[in-house]
């Protein structure tokens, strides 16, 4: 199909002049809304106004412009059928044959802190989805377009083939549907945003970027970024070297930097299948990362690494050596970057703004014809919920528990760490019985030459028995941290209390399956 006529009527006036003027160049009739045709004219553009189309000024104060027969008469008639043809010649109508539109900005609007209810409802745009949806709607022979990024190629096919193939105009109007139910879902979004758990729930997410493929080569992959939130995993995030990030990279990548949220001080994380391998603190982020990766060199073969500080030359060099999928942090000094050239395929990652994670976005997990939905289990546990049921750990212990603990709530469940030093020693976790989560944490442990005289064991649930508190205090453990709550937790209590160890009871479990 061709263009003769075409309306515009857009928010956003990003380029709109360049484009109306190549539009009239090629023989294109222009009609436009009132401030777009305001633009127009003050470029000196050719343009009609609706206003002198339909007969009627803006009403309600801009809230009726562009609804009216003359209007969406000419963009819904189909060129087909004879019947809307004679329709159209008998009122007088013409064939409206493009439309070109952008939505208020309800988002950007909304986004801002305290915006009164008044702005908000103003921002809710009316004729600009009803214009668009009616032109995807008669995409048979209308050309939507509702995003500038789209007039240079529209115009390149129109002045190379004189017309607009069926299938631009179809991949066009799957986009303007898209754009549509995307702000309905924003409008809806905010009228809602008190309830946690709405009736229908109706998340909007944009594409970010193109995956090589998904957890295996015969999966395709895409990252989506979640819409209204304030940031997200790769946001301002930029790329120094390496491939491609991978489908499993950037879930590993999100377990990271979840965990690193929690750790105060120089701290170095890595993670491996999603679950932390190596975590550590120290004074400088040098000593955070020898830690780290001293707690399970093995393991750390290919994870994911996450600093909470820029990476020296020395660390740079020291990082070099090791097989590091990707590597994400607040900056690089040039000897760093230097260095970590020699290793070509580990993926350098850049947090530009130094920004943490809001984290009071939801959970979801996909499950079979449907999404369960959680609040993301995010908050600190505070210090005076937990009860201290034997012994008297002094202050060096306390921190090891707390950093256990919140290292506990980022492996898989059943999930049991095992730490001293700000130093992960053992991690066991994924497990169907806590006991082998236990065992899993000491026997790496000792493999790896750890002592564990001393160590903290955090678990992320109770004891259902005393068995596998036992294989740990045996092993050298000299205080425990867990929710507490099963039946048998006094003989729980008895074991740790006969061994003359410690043990504190949170009263909250963090199940991560």
């Amino acid at each position: 199909m061709t263009i003769r006529r075409a309306l515009l009527s857009v928010y956003d006036k990003t380029g709109i002049a360049a484009f109306a003027r190549e539009l009239h160049g090629l023989g294109v009739e222009l009609l436009a809304s009132g401030g777009t045709a305001r633009a127009l004219v003050e470029e000196r553009i050719p343009v009609t106004s609706l206003e002198d189309l339909t007969g009627f000024t803006e009403l309600l104060g801009h809230r009726v412009v562009s609804l009216h027969p003359a209007v969406h008469g000419g963009i819904l008639a189909r060129r087909d059928v004879p019947a809307d043809l004679a329709e159209l010649e008998a009122h007088g109508i013409a064939p409206i044959d493009l439309v070109c539109v952008n939505l208020y900005p309800f988002e950007k609007t909304v986004g801002r802190l305290d915006v009164p209810w008044e702005d908000a409802i103003e921002q809710i745009d009316v004729g600009g989805p009803a214009l668009l949806r009616a032109a995807a709607k008669n995409h048979a022979h209308v050309v939507p377009l509702c995003r500038p990024a789209d007039y240079a190629p529209l115009l390149e096919e129109f002045r190379s083939l004189a017309e607009v193939s069926l299938e631009t105009r179809r991949e066009l109007a799957g986009r303007a549907f898209q754009t549509t139910a995307a702000y309905d879902a924003s409008v809806a979004a905010w009228f809602a945003r008190d309830d946690a758990f709405p009736e229908t729930f109706v998340p909007v997410f944009d594409r970010f970027a193109e995956l090589s493929y998904g957890e295996n080569p015969h999966q395709r992959a895409v990252y989506y970024a979640q819409r209204g939130l304030r940031t997200h995993l790769l946001a301002r995030v930029e790329q120094v070297q390496g491939k491609p990030l991978s489908f499993n990279n950037l879930g590993d990548l999100s377990a990271a930097r979840l965990l690193q949220l929690e750790l105060e001080g120089p701290a170095a994380v890595i993670v491996k299948h999603g679950n932390p391998c190596g975590v550590g603190l120290g004074r400088t982020i040098e000593d955070a990362y020898a830690k780290a990766l001293a707690s399970d060199p093995v393991s750390a073969y290919g994870g994911v690494v996450a600093l909470n500080r820029p990476v020296t030359g020395k660390l740079g060099r020291t990082l070099a050596k090791q097989f590091v999928e990707v590597l994400f942090a607040p900056g690089y000094d040039d000897a760093a970057l230097t260095a970590l050239q020699a290793k070509e395929v580990t993926r350098v990652l850049a947090d530009a703004e130094r920004r943490s994670f809001v984290t009071t976005e939801r959970d979801f997990q996909r499950v079979l014809g449907g999404l369960l939905v959680q609040d993301r289990d995010a908050d600190t546990d505070p210090l005076d919920g937990m009860d201290v049921v034997c012994g008297d750990p002094d202050a060096a212990t306390w921190e090891d528990m707390l950093f256990a603990w919140s290292v506990a709530k980022h492996v898989v469940s059943n999930a049991i760490v095992i730490a001293r030093g700000g130093q992960t020693l053992g991690i066991g976790g994924g497990q169907t019985s806590r006991i082998d989560a236990v065992r899993i944490a000491v026997d790496k442990a000792r493999a790896l030459g750890h002592s564990l005289d001393d160590a903290v064991l955090a678990s992320d649930a109770f004891f259902p028995f005393a068995d596998g508190v036992q294989i740990a205090l045996e092993a050298g453990v000299g205080a425990i941290i867990q929710p507490g709550g099963s039946k048998r937790d006094a003989e729980v209590l008895e074991a740790v209390r006969n061994a003359g160890a410690a043990m504190v009871v949170t009263g909250r479990r963090h199940f991560r399956h």
